[in-house]
């Protein structure tokens, strides 16, 4: 057997191939493969643990961001409402500004009249009582 001088390269382990031209062998006895070393309830607690984190990492975080999506849409529909309604009183407002939006408020909530003008008040009689009269000419 000859020596050869070892290079930097080459592996000190006793198990690893000699050379690179060499195949390598799979784990003999000795040395079993390491996934084998893990029992099935290792296997089942690492299983869990990478389910729980990715549980915590997109499940979790989906579920707020969906969450909030839905209370944007809710306070945009609320602004949208708001913004109607808004509208709708800024143009009340400004017909209530007119003179004649004046005056016919005055006439139906207040039963005012013009300078010179005569007020008349309609009374409706209660069901059942009979409201005419009768007058003879002579």
């Amino acid at each position: 057997m000859t020596d050869t001088p070892k290079s930097p390269d080459t592996p000190e382990r006793p198990d690893a191939p000699a050379s690179p031209d060499q195949p390598e062998t799979g784990p003999t006895k000795a040395q079993p493969a390491r996934r084998a070393r893990w029992g099935a309830r290792t296997r089942i607690a690492v299983a869990s643990l990478a389910f729980t984190a990715m549980m915590f990492l997109f499940v979790f975080p989906t579920r707020s961001y969906l969450a909030q999506q839905r209370q944007v849409g809710r306070a945009r529909h609320a602004v949208e409402v708001l913004k109607a309604q808004n509208a709708e009183l800024a143009r009340q407002a400004k017909q209530l500004q007119t003179p004649s939006e004046i005056e016919r408020l005055a006439r139906e909530q207040f039963n005012m009249v013009l300078p010179g003008e005569q007020a008349y008040n309609v009374v409706q009689t209660p069901t059942g009582s009979s409201a005419t009269t009768t007058t003879t000419v002579p």
